[in-house]
């Protein structure tokens, strides 16, 4: 754990050589306060051994490794945007080693959500489906929309993601849905409509319905349509880098600093709540 008077945030990045995982890297180098302290990808990565910002042409003197123990080795805090098997088994080795850890994967089972919670009993962990900054003050802006148009507009909620994504619709669209029929005293599973095709019938007006995209490199687009008679309220969040994710996560790992148990998210980690 931390060392008397370190200002440093010492950190391990989970699934290094990745899109996600070399944006990060570049993050906490330019962060100023956070230390990188190890770097984790999957033992048939062809990263495995490589210094983590060899794909940028800038060493970090850290090696990438499969070695859970070892990469969490001198760590503070674990940075997880991988997927929820990996996950998972990267929350069982914080746990173990004490390191507490910021998820940013999306895709989890109820179950594996129940375990992460039960894991917080131990260490204290930041989750939320989109660590951005911008998104999260967009979720804020939603709660308040939702409970002044709470009748007489049908809630629509459109998502746009690169083609490599593997689940839909993104987390970060489903949490608008949650924070949306929260709002209105609603619960997502029972109102959410996730897909229509041939004769539906006239739309329920209770319903929040949901639209996936996927195509090229698209970072992350969300647009929540309130649609009325008469009028209708668009709010939009476009991420053109993955910098802000990268960011909202140092962000988090702040929040960390000096907590020992706990689950957290991004409204706790801006003062949102």
């Amino acid at each position: 754990m931390s060392k008397v008077n370190d200002p440093l945030h010492r950190v391990c990045i989970a699934g290094a050589s990745g899109r996600m995982g070399q944006m990060l890297v570049e993050a906490v180098r330019g962060s100023g306060d956070c230390e990188l302290t190890g770097a984790l990808d999957v033992a048939t990565s062809t990263a495995v051994g490589l210094d983590a910002g060899a794909f940028s042409g800038k060493a970090t003197g850290v090696a990438i490794t499969a070695d859970l123990a070892a990469g969490l080795s001198g760590s503070q805090v674990l940075i997880d945007f991988t997927r929820p098997e990996g996950t998972m088994a990267h929350l069982q080795a914080c746990v173990a080693h004490k390191v507490n850890l910021v998820i940013g994967t999306t895709g989890f089972s109820d179950a594996q959500k129940a375990q992460i919670a039960e894991a917080a009993k131990s260490i204290a962990i930041v989750m939320a489906p989109n660590m951005s900054v911008g998104v999260n003050v967009t979720l804020k802006l939603l709660e308040m929309a939702a409970k002044a148009l709470s009748t007489g507009y049908d809630i629509e909620i459109i998502e746009a993601h690169h083609r490599h994504k593997v689940d839909a619709p993104s987390g970060t669209a489903l949490k608008m849905g949650e924070v949306i029929a929260d709002a209105l005293g609603r619960d997502l599973k029972e109102c959410a409509v996730y897909g229509r095709e041939g004769v539906t019938g006239e739309r329920d007006p209770s319903t929040i319905g949901f639209a996936t995209v996927r195509g090229g490199d698209i970072v992350g687009d969300h647009t929540v349509l309130f649609a009325g008679t008469g009028e209708r309220i668009e709010i939009t969040h476009k991420s053109s880098s993955r910098a802000t994710y990268a960011q909202g996560s140092l962000r988090a790992v702040r929040f960390l600093a000096g907590r020992s148990t706990g689950l957290y998210d991004m409204f706790d980690v801006l003062g949102l709540r």
